[in-house]
């Protein structure tokens, strides 16, 4: 890579990341900055640092395989963890550069969403609803996946709208958009 290719790449305004069955292999130092880290200390590391969870980490993993085992993007928008612990809300796109094996090599960028790190602090399970949320689950899709009560999850989505103090799941999500409201 040439000086102005590694430029662009180290500074592009979104964190970007190859990795290799999920251990970072490389990255810019916008993903880096991201996630307050230094780039060699992300490099060779699995990306479950960047979770809440091991749970968090171990469920994302097949989400969004189809669409990369075709060749083609994947894109949501997740909650990460920085080093600090805080969470942050970010779109996720993947690209993997083998369609067969989709996590053997996949180029990954994260762009920040919510900036703002003094919102409400979320408990595991509150961050893991509101991921399935993120993606349009109902509240019986969502206990279903995670083997628990449709009443359990109504529970933990009530708490989450007093939490960000919004008045139902479309705005909640909006506002971690940065969409206003």
């Amino acid at each position: 890579m040439d000086d102005l290719e590694a430029l662009a790449f180290d500074t592009a305004p979104m964190g970007i990341a190859l990795t290799e069955h999920r251990v970072i292999r490389a990255c810019n130092g916008t993903f880096a900055q991201m996630f307050g880290f230094q780039k060699n200390e992300l490099v060779g590391q699995s990306f479950r640092l960047l979770y809440g969870t091991d749970q968090e980490f171990h469920q994302i993993r097949d989400i969004g395989l189809e669409p990369l085992r075709q060749s083609l993007p994947y894109s949501d928008e997740r909650i990460m963890r920085h080093r600090d612990g805080h969470q942050f809300w970010c779109r996720f796109r993947a690209r993997t550069l083998t369609p067969d094996d989709p996590l053997a090599r996949i180029v990954l960028s994260f762009a920040l969403i919510d900036t703002d790190s003094d919102g409400p602090t979320l408990t595991p399970r509150e961050r893991e609803v509101l991921m399935w949320l993120s993606r349009g689950y109902t509240s019986k899709e969502i206990a279903k996946v995670l083997g628990l009560s449709p009443r359990t999850i109504e529970d933990v989505r009530a708490r989450l709208l007093r939490k960000f103090k919004v008045k139902n799941v479309a705005v909640l999500l909006s506002r971690l958009s940065g969409v206003a409201h």
